[in-house]
């Protein structure tokens, strides 16, 4: 394996409930780090949700000027900025590159639709990392692998489209959206108003790198069509890698970290962690409540099913089914909050284990090995019930931001810290904690998804085309 060159670079991962900021050298040592909550979405209508004020460029700042503090190398010796943020948000820019308003997120229901002007100064309408490329450049460029959701893209090529067709339908005229840039590729050099707040050094490149998602997977080191790597976030779903754009009910195409790559993603659980975060929270009291970790080590003395309990994980209705809601079921009494939350648990591992299978037979490949991410992979409970749910081993990278490493990755490569990609990865990215699956516990839960199948499919027949 060949050294990597001297220097360091700063990732920049901005995700759903946080902004994280890491500073990485070419052997993937983390130098400083931070982490900055996101305060809790606006929503100032049904269905709509909004990063409040503009809660996005303010945490990295935050985030940014905490790793800079905290960093004890020479600031000289920062090669550049990785940037990677939230997919599926719209930002809508005024002239001067300011917000005209607030960020949506990805469930506000404007965003599946065409773009509506809301406001008389709206001049751009971007992503998430289009405004804060600008906001740290000056630069109207973005990452051509975050444009996903109602987006005038042209996918195989990844540039805007030559249809003009694709505009109407999208609502957006050319003049308002960003140039496009590859992952790996320059969205310009930190502004001295951008260096002022953040603590960067002037001058220093910003590089594209993709959506969050698809830079959590080049963070964690995927790179078999044998894995697949679960990402414990608020969304939850399993990706695979590939070289082209399929079709498929079963999975959609999104982009990859790497120029012209792709990755097949399953169909997930939306507020999938956030409903761990919810029960935890809804226990506590003045006097205290339960931390995760105790929540856990209650749940491991709870048997596999939790003794009859089922949670449907559907509290986040889609555009296309606002009815849907999700349900705990199975309650008789003798069950507890150490039963509820092992059910939770459960019926993550469990839904995205059937959607991922029915991905896998779509695209004709076997799942040999997964890989955890997110924040749900630091539960050892929860990484023994993967293995088990899904049959194949499990494994968790050394560095639990994932997606801040991916990011690290493309701007090692981008600034001649590693020669590849590939490189970068073979250096950067090890392994923390490798789970097997237990025969026993793997019976055990293979009756338990077949009784599960059939409690979703008549939660959502009860809930069918019911007007709230």
């Amino acid at each position: 394996m060949t050294a990597p060159a001297a220097g360091f670079v700063v990732a920049i991962d901005n995700g759903s409930q946080s902004t994280k900021v890491l500073i990485v050298d070419g052997s993937g040592a983390v130098h400083a780090s931070a982490r900055v909550p996101l305060r809790p979405y606006a929503s100032p209508a049904p269905g709509r949700w909004e990063h409040p004020d503009d809660d996005l460029w303010d945490s990295i700042v935050t985030a940014l000027r905490a790793a800079m503090a905290e960093f004890r190398g020479d600031p000289a010796e920062i090669r550049g900025v990785g940037l990677c943020t939230i997919r599926f948000c719209r930002a809508v820019l005024r002239a001067d590159g300011h917000l005209a308003q607030p960020v949506m997120s990805w469930m506000d229901e404007r965003v599946p639709r065409a773009y509506e002007r809301e406001t008389d100064d709206a001049v751009f309408v971007t992503t998430s990392s289009g405004y804060i490329g600008h906001r740290l450049t000056g630069e109207r460029r973005d990452a051509a692998g975050n444009v996903q959701g109602v987006w005038p893209v042209d996918t195989t090529r990844w540039t805007w489209s030559a249809d003009a067709e694709d505009y109407v339908r999208c609502g957006m005229d050319p003049s308002m959206l960003f140039e496009l840039v590859a992952p790996g590729e320059l969205l310009g050099t930190v502004t001295p108003e951008a260096s002022a707040v953040t603590g960067l050094p002037v001058g220093i490149p910003v590089i594209a790198t993709s959506n969050d998602k698809a830079v959590e997977a080049l963070g964690a080191g995927m790179r078999a069509e044998g894995d697949a790597l679960l990402s414990l976030g608020t969304y939850v779903a399993t990706m695979t890698p590939g070289s082209e754009v399929r079709q498929s009910d079963a999975f959609w195409t999104n982009f990859a970290a790497e120029p012209h790559g792709y990755l097949y993603e399953s169909h997930g659980v939306r507020r999938g962690m956030w409903t761990v975060s919810w029960f935890r929270d809804l226990l506590a009291s003045p006097s205290g409540g339960y931390s995760e970790t105790e929540l856990n080590v209650g749940a491991e003395l709870i048997p596999p099913g939790a003794d009859g309990l089922f949670v449907a994980l559907d509290w986040l209705a889609s555009v296309d089914e606002p009815w849907r809601r999700g349900a705990i079921v199975g309650f008789d009494g003798t069950q507890g909050r150490f039963h509820v939350y092992r059910a939770i648990l459960e019926a993550l591992a469990i839904e995205t284990s059937f959607a991922d299978a029915r991905a896998r037979r779509a695209l004709g490949r076997p799942l040999e090995g997964l890989i955890v991410t997110g924040g749900g992979s630091a539960s050892d409970l929860m990484l023994t019930i993967l293995a088990a749910v899904y049959g194949v081993p499990v494994r968790t990278p050394a560095v639990s931001d994932a997606a801040g490493m991916g990011a690290a990755i493309t701007a090692a490569v981008a600034t001649g810290l590693h020669r590849s990609v590939a490189e970068a990865v073979a250096c950067m990215v090890r392994i923390d904690k490798r789970v097997s699956v237990d025969p026993t516990l793997r019976e055990s839960y293979v009756a338990v998804a077949n009784r599960y199948a059939t409690v979703l499919p008549r939660i959502r027949e009860l809930f069918a085309g019911t007007d709230y």
